[in-house]
């Protein structure tokens, strides 16, 4: 069986990659989650024909974290500050002048293969969702088309490079860490799944290089 892969290089001056059991003040992990890169491909390409599966993450430039304050005005506030329309001061600690090598795994998705039939099935390359898939993402990345706009964690914090690997790009090699618990995905089984948080255990990066498990 062929495996199809796909990979891409990301930078920006700052991100958050949530860390959950920090609270109403929260704390970036030093890398993104398994869902936070799922995202980032998937805003390239976005396909009900294959599931992709990231497998790895290079850390490119030192970690480096910094305060950051914002105000809030959604739905979450306290109902006395709503009142009077006020807005809530977020508190967060984030990564600042990031750079990342993402890889991923894409695994066809054969429950979709006969929700559409004729032309438009094959125009969407059913027959080998993965393949397409792959061959599609790689024209997009070429041409900087996306799906919707890539975000480094939080959507206002947006990329200033998203596209093949430069040649310049090194692989932080001092970094190495272990992250006692990381959050993995909300919705273990792709898009069909309902809300379900799963963590890893004892999540190393290695060399600055993460593995997903």
């Amino acid at each position: 069986m062929n495996q199809h892969t796909v990979c891409l290089e990301i930078s920006g001056p700052t991100a958050m990659w949530t860390r959950p059991d920090t609270g109403d003040a929260p704390v970036s992990y030093p890398a993104p989650t398994f869902s936070a890169v799922k995202g980032i491909f998937e805003s390239i390409l976005w396909s009900q024909w294959a599931e992709v599966m990231p497998t790895q993450v290079e850390i490119c430039k030192p970690i480096v974290y910094h305060a950051y304050t914002t105000n809030y005005g959604g739905p979450l506030r306290k109902a006395r500050i709503m009142k009077i329309g006020a807005s809530y001061q977020l508190l967060a600690t984030v990564l600042v002048d990031v750079c990342y090598r993402l890889y991923a795994r894409i695994e066809a998705d054969p429950s979709n293969y006969h929700r559409r039939g004729g032309s438009e099935q094959q125009r969407t390359g059913t027959t080998n969702g993965a393949h397409a898939y792959k061959e599609m993402f790689e024209r997009r990345l070429e041409r900087g088309q996306f799906f919707s706009i890539p975000c480094l964690g939080w959507k206002e914090f947006t990329p200033d490079y998203v596209g093949p690997f430069r040649p310049e790009t090194m692989v932080c090699a001092d970094i190495s860490l272990t992250i006692p618990s990381m959050l993995s995905t909300c919705f273990p089984a792709g898009k069909r799944s309902a809300w379900h948080p799963q963590f890893m255990q004892g999540v190393k990066i290695e060399r600055g290089v993460l593995h997903y498990a």
